[in-house]
């Protein structure tokens, strides 16, 4: 059973006014005066940012339980000094961002400049296990297409600077700016992908391997593929949903690359697009089909995401837990459609963030 970990980058608020606070260093230490042993939390580029990590698990429960359990712990040290946690993937009401304090991320500032201070935004990553970097980078030959699904799924981030974008994910639109990010050409070879690797390092335009921001990449830390295109979810049964997709989608991958089944051809021009129209409708409205790249209804071209993972969902235990969590997802909607939703109900963006702080606890 390949294992899976999840990363979710938190927002930290003032829980009376949900304006974002730049407390990422006070959590941190107060995290670490609790428990010095925990490696659990760790800091942003920006200081209204804390980010946690799960240890790889096969088991989508045991998953779930952790990610809570994690959420629990970042709002109890946020608490403890007077602010608070919301899985938002962008602040719905305005922020200067404060950058950290350490070289990489002056590097970043003085090189990228206003790209640097506009990324407050906040993703979900979901690693999955792989045997190889060969088997790795057939993984993400042939997953390419259906990411643009996993990014409607999570859409969680339809307001900026205290205006509706028109977005469902406007995170994603950020995340675009940086020179690396974005959907790749098919690589063919574990040697072919280094080596493109290699050679955008030493552009000199990115700083290192950590700054390959591929929709899908080898990780640099363990032996796993890392999705990067999700939104962080506002309620953890989404992220852990996510995940479930997410291995499946490899074990299909991998299952196809063993047969010898050739990936999708897509061009890099037609993926963006993809990516744009998922940002752009999330659930709602239409996405590209991954098979043909035409715009269907969002909800058909999810039944085809579930139909072609349906084997790998059958074998790991996950069809049931997967099929419950779309309808569930397709009857409430994702966090992009809750906040318009308690906007519209409340008529104001403070009360949507102290509700989104209450669904971020919520089991």
């Amino acid at each position: 059973m390949r294992t899976v970990g999840v990363e979710e980058e938190l927002l930290l608020v003032d829980p009376l006014s949900g304006e974002p606070r730049a407390l990422s260093a006070a959590v941190l230490a107060r995290a670490s005066l609790d428990d010095a042993e925990q490696d659990v939390f760790e800091k942003e580029l920006h200081e209204q940012m804390l980010e946690f990590a799960t240890h790889p698990q096969a088991d989508m429960e045991q998953l779930h339980a952790e990610i809570v359990r994690c959420r629990e712990e970042a709002g109890r040290h946020a608490g403890g000094i007077g602010c608070a946690v919301a899985a938002l993937a962008t602040s719905p009401l305005p922020v200067t961002p404060s950058i950290g304090m350490n070289r990489r991320y002056d590097w970043m500032a003085d090189q990228y400049g206003v790209v640097v201070h506009e990324q407050l935004v906040l993703g979900c990553h979901v690693h999955v296990s792989v045997e190889s970097d060969e088997e790795g980078v057939a993984v993400i030959d042939r997953v390419r297409p259906w990411l643009p699904v996993l990014t409607a799924l999570s859409a969680n981030s339809p307001f900026w600077q205290g205006r509706d974008s028109s977005y469902s994910s406007y995170r994603s639109r950020v995340w675009q700016r940086w020179p690396s990010a974005g959907p790749t050409e098919l690589f063919g070879s574990a040697e072919t992908y280094h080596r493109r690797v290699a050679d955008m390092v030493a552009t000199g335009t990115i700083l290192d391997e950590g700054m390959i921001y591929f929709d899908v990449r080898l990780s640099q830390r363990y032996p796993t593929v890392e999705f990067r295109v999700m939104d962080v979810c506002l309620d953890a049964s989404t992220a852990v949903l996510i995940a479930a997709l997410a291995r499946a989608l490899v074990e299909t991958a991998a299952r196809e690359w063993r047969e010898g089944t050739e990936p999708a051809g897509h061009s890099v021009s037609l993926l963006r697009l993809a990516a744009w129209r998922a940002a752009r409708s999330g659930m709602t409205e239409e996405l590209l089909h991954p098979a043909t790249m035409r715009r269907m209804p969002a909800e058909t071209v999810l039944r085809a995401l579930l139909e072609h993972v349906e084997e790998a969902l059958a074998t790991a235990g996950d069809l049931d837990r997967v099929r419950d969590g779309v309808e569930e997802l397709l009857r409430s909607g994702n966090g992009a459609r809750v906040q318009r939703e308690l906007l519209e109900r409340t008529g104001s963006l403070r009360d949507v963030v102290t509700e989104c702080v209450r669904r971020t606890q919520a089991v």
